[in-house]
C-alpha cells in the first residue's frame, strides 16, 4: 500500500519534533497504520531552516498554499497557529478534499464550528489531540474511552506556564513578577506572555473539551477568563496554611441551569492529586457518572510530547480514511445532529465556595459587621483565618473561607464590605474548589 503523504505547514519546534519522532520510530508507527506516513512537502517562510529540518526528499516552499492546493498531498499539517492564514489554509485544505490534523487550540475554539461543518460536508477528518495538553491523550479519552458516561465535570491544569509560575511562587516565596522573568529566561514562558498568564490559552483548551463532553458547539466568547497575573504571593502562602494550594484551573461543569466553563485562579485542598501537579505539567481530572473521577497527567506542551499527539492523529487517519464518513468518530464525540442548545451560564450563576482576603482596622467589632454582611448575603463561613498587626501597624488580615454559594451573591457582599470604614482597599477574592 502507498504511503500517505503529508504537508507541514510551519516547521518550528513541534513540526522538527514531528520529523524526528516519524524517522526514529518510522517503523514502529507503520505497523501501527497499516502503511506508511512520510512528510513529502513543508510550507515555512524560513526556507533555510526548512530545509536543515527536512532534509533530502523533502519538497520544501515559502508559500503555504502550494502545500494546501497540491494533489498529492493526502493529509495536512497545521501548525502555524493564530486565527488568520491558518484559518484560511485548514478551511481551502478542508475544500481540497484533504484531511486535517491541527495543534491549533485557539483557532479551533474560535472557528471549530465553521472548520467541523465544513469538513463533515467534504467527508474529511479533521484531527486535533495535539491543541489540548500536548502529549497527554485527553481528547481521544473524552471521544472515545468515556463515551459510555455522561461526564458530570471536567478540571484541568492545562497551561504549562501558569503551572511553572504558580509552583515557583509557593516553593520559593517569590512574587509574581520575579517568577515570569524567570520563566522567561528559562523557556516556560514566551517573550509576550499575554495569552498564557491572562488565561486565554488554558480557556481555548477548555472550550474544546468542554464541547466534546457536553456535546455543545465550540464556544469561547462566553468563557469567563482570569489569569494569574494579579496573584499575590501572600495569597499563595495564606492558603498554604489553610490547607490548600492555588493552581490556574479550566473548569466545565454540567449543571440543572446550564453549562459551567470558566478559567481562574483556585485554591484546591492540598491532599487532592491536582494539587500536586509541579512545574510546567499538565493533568486533566474528568468526572463520568459510570467510572468516576479519571486523572490524566504528562507534559502539556514541548517538541515531541505534541509531536506525539500529531503523530497519533496521524496513525488514525492512515486507519479511518478509507471508512465511510458516516461511521467515524464525531469530530465532537456527539453526532452532528445531535448537538445540545445548553445555555453557557454568567459567571454571576456559577455556584462555588471563596477565599476572600480583607485588610481591616484592629478593632473590636471589625468582624462581627463582616459576619453581618456574609449572612445577610446567605453565605455562611467554612473557616477563619485572623493575623496579628505587623509591629506599628493597627491593621491586619483576615481571610475567610465560604461554603457553596452564588457569584452574584459574593459580588454583592464584597461591595458591601469595600464599603466599611473599617476595610482598608479591594477585597481579594479567589474561588475554591474540593474537587471531591
Amino acid at each position: 500500500m502507498k504511503p500517505i503523504k503529508v504537508g507541514l505547514l510551519g516547521i518550528g519546534t513541534v513540526g522538527g519534533g514531528t520529523f524526528d519522532v516519524l524517522k526514529r520510530n518510522q517503523e514502529e508507527i507503520r505497523r501501527r497504520a497499516g502503511r506508511a506516513i512520510e512528510i513529502a512537502m513543508v510550507a515555512d517562510l524560513n526556507v533555510a531552516r526548512a530545509r536543515e529540518v527536512a532534509g533530502a526528499g523533502c519538497e520544501v516552499v515559502s508559500d503555504a498554499r502550494l502545500v494546501v492546493d497540491n494533489p498529492e498531498i493526502d493529509i495536512v499539517v497545521e501548525l502555524i497557529g493564530g486565527y488568520g492564514i491558518a484559518r484560511e489554509l485548514v478551511m481551502t485544505a478542508i475544500a481540497n478534499g484533504k484531511h486535517v490534523v491541527t495543534a491549533n487550540k485557539a483557532l479551533l475554539a474560535t472557528h471549530g464550528t465553521e472548520i467541523f461543518k465544513a469538513a463533515q460536508e467534504k467527508g474529511v477528518i479533521v484531527a486535533f489531540e495535539a491543541a489540548v495538553a500536548g502529549g497527554i491523550p485527553i481528547i481521544k479519552a473524552l471521544r472515545e474511552g468515556l463515551t459510555a458516561n455522561r461526564i458530570q465535570w471536567i478540571a484541568g491544569i492545562i497551561n504549562g506556564t501558569t503551572n511553572f509560575i504558580l509552583s515557583e511562587m509557593r516553593d520559593k516565596g517569590l512574587d509574581f513578577a520575579t517568577v515570569l522573568k524567570e520563566a522567561q529566561r528559562l523557556g516556560y514562558a514566551e517573550a509576550d506572555p499575554t495569552f498564557d498568564i491572562k488565561g486565554v490559552d488554558a480557556a481555548h483548551k477548555l472550550t474544546i473539551m468542554s464541547a466534546i463532553a457536553f456535546g455543545i458547539p465550540v464556544q469561547f466568547e462566553r468563557a469567563y477568563v482570569e489569569g494569574i497575573d494579579q496573584l499575590q504571593a501572600i495569597d499563595i502562602r495564606y492558603a498554604e496554611q489553610l490547607g490548600y494550594r492555588i493552581k490556574l484551573l479550566g473548569i466545565t461543569r454540567r449543571t440543572a441551569q446550564g453549562i459551567e466553563l470558566r478559567v481562574h485562579p483556585t485554591l484546591i485542598p492540598a491532599k487532592r492529586l491536582l494539587a500536586n501537579v509541579e512545574g510546567a505539567m499538565n493533568a486533566v481530572l474528568v468526572q463520568g457518572d459510570a467510572v468516576g473521577a479519571t486523572l490524566y497527567y504528562g507534559k502539556g506542551a514541548g517538541a515531541e510530547p505534541t509531536a506525539s499527539a500529531v503523530i497519533a492523529d496521524l496513525v488514525d487517519i492512515a486507519r479511518l480514511a478509507s471508512a465511510d464518513p458516516g461511521h467515524r468518530v464525531p469530530y465532537l464525540a456527539f453526532q452532528p445532529d445531535a448537538m445540545a442548545d445548553i445555555p453557557v451560564l454568567p459567571m454571576s450563576e456559577i455556584t462555588t465556595s471563596y477565599y476572600l482576603r480583607l485588610k481591616v482596622a484592629d478593632k473590636v467589632g471589625v468582624l462581627a459587621d463582616l459576619t453581618r454582611i456574609l449572612a445577610d448575603a446567605g453565605i455562611s463561613i467554612d473557616a477563619m483565618l485572623q493575623k496579628e498587626p505587623a509591629e506599628g501597624e493597627n491593621e491586619a488580615d483576615i481571610i475567610l473561607l465560604t461554603h457553596q454559594t452564588q457569584e452574584k451573591h459574593v459580588d454583592a457582599a464584597i461591595v458591601r464590605m469595600e464599603a466599611l470604614a473599617t476595610v482598608s482597599g479591594r477585597v481579594t477574592r479567589i474561588r475554591l474548589e474540593q474537587l471531591s
